[in-house]
């Protein structure tokens, strides 16, 4: 059985836009974009991350250079 390690929240900044990381569940976080809640996203693999549908939850697959932006700075937050 796994057990999540409880993770703080914590920003990241990219390009001088400021995003809140609320970690969720195993490799899974919802964003906020200068405060407003903006998406969740979950880890695919080491370098790809997926948006999660926000009325289904299920992963929505295809490329989103802004995601994987944010999914590296979370790498580097959580490594």
């Amino acid at each position: 059985m796994y057990i999540m390690e409880l993770q703080e929240p914590f920003d990241i900044e990219i390009d001088g836009v400021l995003y809140s990381v609320f970690p969720d569940e195993k490799d899974t976080y919802t964003i906020f974009k200068e405060g407003i809640e903006y998406v969740q996203m979950i880890r695919d693999n080491e370098t790809n991350w997926l948006k999660l549908n926000i009325e289904t939850g299920m992963p929505m697959f295809g490329m989103d250079e802004e995601i994987n932006l944010i999914g590296q700075e979370i790498n580097k937050f959580t490594s």
